[in-house]
């Protein structure tokens, strides 16, 4: 196989280096390789990751494969390399056989009570038979498992726990016995402090979070992945509930209020945040730089913004970056990226498992 060569600002956890950036037998290298294609010069960026993705999902349930193909390649024609999957009914493991396709790590299906959840996306149980489900989910997954951790409660007439402390406290343990890390989507205020206590790995969404929770979060290693494009959605919700749920209306729309407020005491203290499309389902494949733009606008300095969707997700998922050796998964932007966000959006070259898969 010939060697390629990419050349420009290679950045990472240590800034930027000018270099020459090979590529041989899907590996990165720095040794010069004489001989090598010239394949591209810009700003060399490890793949973006996309951390709260639903591969196979849309407003329905599961789709096909076909539809999952398309879902797939537009988040890899616009860099988003590696997909951490956040709960999908579909089987999505053919994807992970696919060499041009993205890195997926899968998380089994979402775990939701009994009709407490949308129609088709997860399983639905009792109290006692959460644990037995997540181990199911744990063997069946990629090291993660995804609870739903609150939903619009029809006899509250408002978003509450999907299940009570204990029961996930035990759910988190049966997990962590399996090997795997546990996730939650987390709306409100009331289910997060069990979650915490139990020792949950990871949170989405976190609209609820206090102060006093990000810094138990920065303090047990606890990431966040907001999906501010997502939250940013609370008004339609609220006035879609208003008639039939007052008091969830009011909830989703101070939520929506003091999600800035949550964001940034998270980031200031330090807790890992990491970027997420929440691709599938209502949001949309594709568009991950929409949500690193959005994350900056509620106040996140780009530069953190941009390492959060790249190096900085990848080693939190076992991932390389661009050190030598590593796998040679990686864009090439005609502009500085913590300069200029949107060119995000419009990669020159996208190298995965060392071949460019999309060119401008």
């Amino acid at each position: 196989m010939t060697a390629l060569k990419f050349s420009g600002p290679v950045l990472g956890e240590q800034g930027e280096e000018v270099r020459d950036l090979y590529v041989v037998d899907g590996r990165s290298t720095f040794e010069p390789q004489p001989g090598a294609e010239t394949a591209g010069r810009g700003w060399i960026v490890p793949g973006l990751v996309d951390a709260h993705n639903h591969l196979g999902l849309e407003d329905g349930g599961a789709v096909g494969e076909e539809e999952t193909l398309a879902q797939a390649l537009a988040d890899r024609d616009t860099g988003a390399l590696l997909l951490r999957d956040c709960g999908s009914p579909a089987d999505t493991r053919w994807v992970q056989e696919r060499e041009d396709l993205p890195r997926l790590i899968r998380a089994g299906r979402h775990i939701a009570r009994t009709k407490r959840y949308i129609r088709n996306y997860a399983h639905e149980v009792e109290p006692a038979d959460l644990p037995a489900y997540v181990v199911q989910e744990a063997r069946r997954g990629d090291g993660w498992v995804k609870l739903v951790g609150d939903w619009i409660s029809r006899d509250a007439g408002d978003l509450a726990p999907s299940f009570p402390a204990e029961a996930f406290a035990a759910a988190i343990e049966a997990a962590h016995a399996e090997g795997a890390k546990v996730t939650a989507h987390c709306f409100g205020r009331d289910v997060l402090q069990g979650l915490l206590d139990a020792g949950i790995d990871c949170l989405e969404h976190g609209t609820g979070l206090s102060v006093d929770q990000v810094e138990q979060m920065a303090t047990q290693g606890v990431a966040l992945v907001p999906t501010v494009l997502q939250t940013d959605k609370f008004p339609v919700f609220a006035d879609q509930g208003r008639e039939k749920f007052p008091a969830y209306a009011d909830t989703m729309e101070t939520l929506h209020a003091r999600r800035r407020e949550a964001l940034m005491a998270a980031h200031e203290a330090g807790v890992a945040l990491y970027v997420g499309s929440d691709g599938g389902g209502t949001g949309r494949h594709g568009y991950l730089w929409e949500e690193v733009r959005a994350m900056h606008e509620m106040g996140m300095p780009a530069p953190d913004v941009v390492a959060a969707a790249s190096w900085r997700a990848r080693e939190w998922l076992g991932f390389s970056g661009l050190e030598e050796g590593a796998e040679a998964d990686f864009v090439v932007l005609d502009r500085d990226p913590r300069a200029d966000l949107s060119v995000l959006a419009e990669p020159e070259r996208v190298v995965l498992r060392g071949s460019v898969v999309a060119a401008r």
